[in-house]
């Protein structure tokens, strides 16, 4: 086994808690992962971890060892990065994520084509609608629509996306159409959340005369997958706050209607995150602009207007 896999293997384990998820983000099983640590544990005469049923924790001399592999496998890969500079083939892993509504319709179709054009760039996506922490799992760039709260971060912005508030037209008639923001309230629509542990969209940032205003909004249905709320708005089961680009073509066909067009939620910036210390990756720069194009070309075909039927008619 080489040492530096050992090594690889022992920092996310230190990072992730388990075998198993280590494992999985190495693409080794845990048995395999179990042996690395024991080989490494065997060559530095020390034990690294105490172990529980649930958790495996570094011991102070594996915290120890934390800290210098963590240099080791950090050089490494920028030693990786400048020869991949100068040969012009770039190469290694990529570890990206993306909500599941953006992962779904804009990145994942274009990871074939990218390693098309970069075969030995081995990409490993993961979608979630979940708030990742970027540096303790090991993400390169995330694709998210949001703002950069965390200083250890940088942000390339991609596009501004404009947000709409819109329901079926079955709810609406049930249960009326709100003519204000406070109506959502003072009428106790139901509007559909996204939620998960974590989690600040407990309200809806509302543009009103006086300014932007927060609305602690609520419903019966709140889901961790932004799709199953466009899903349950789709069966009348109550108003979302969506990107008009997840939801242009519901409301062209008239399956959505949009609302509240006098006060529309506050845009929101579709961006690409990723650590300090990944920027002069020439992988992280070119999925970067790969995926900024991409975006930016299918986000403007999904708002383009929808053909006329007089000019399909007339082919």
């Amino acid at each position: 086994m080489s040492y530096l896999d050992n090594v690889r293997v022992f920092v996310r384990v230190v990072e992730l808690g388990t075998l198993s998820a280590a494992g999985r983000d190495q693409r080794v099983t845990p048995a395999v992962a179990s042996n690395r640590i024991k080989e490494l544990e065997r060559h530095l005469g020390v034990r690294l971890f105490n172990r529980t049923t649930r958790k495996l924790t570094p011991t102070e001399h594996g915290r120890v060892f934390y800290e210098g592999a963590v240099k080791i496998i950090e050089a490494v890969n920028e030693a990786e990065g400048a020869i991949a500079d100068l040969s012009q083939n770039p190469k290694g892993a990529l570890r990206i994520t993306a909500p599941l509504g953006i992962g779904r319709r804009l990145i994942a179709s274009g990871i074939p084509a990218f390693h098309d054009k970069y075969p030995d760039i081995e990409v490993r996506l993961r979608l979630s609608d979940h708030n990742i922490d970027i540096l303790s799992e090991g993400v390169d760039v995330a694709f998210k629509l949001g703002v950069l709260e965390d200083s250890n971060l940088r942000m390339r912005g991609i596009l501004n996306c404009e947000r709409v508030i819109c329901a079926a037209p079955a709810y609406l008639e049930k249960r009326g159409t709100p003519a204000t923001p406070d109506a959502l309230i003072d009428d106790k629509h139901d509007c559909l959340l996204l939620r998960y542990p974590g989690s600040k969209e407990y309200y809806w940032t509302l543009q009103t005369p006086e300014g932007p205003r927060k609305f602690e909004i609520g419903g019966p249905y709140d889901s961790d997958d932004g799709d199953v709320l466009t899903q349950w708005a789709l069966e009348g089961r109550g108003i979302i706050n969506k990107p008009l680009f997840e939801v242009k073509a519901h409301l062209d066909c008239g399956a959505l209607v949009e609302i509240l067009k006098d006060s529309p939620p506050t845009s929101v910036q579709l961006a690409a995150i990723y650590p300090h210390k990944r920027f002069q990756d020439p992988k992280v720069r070119l999925m970067i602009d790969f995926m900024a194009e991409r975006c930016q070309r299918l986000i403007g075909r999904l708002l383009a207007d929808p053909p006329r039927e007089d000019a399909v008619a007339t082919g």
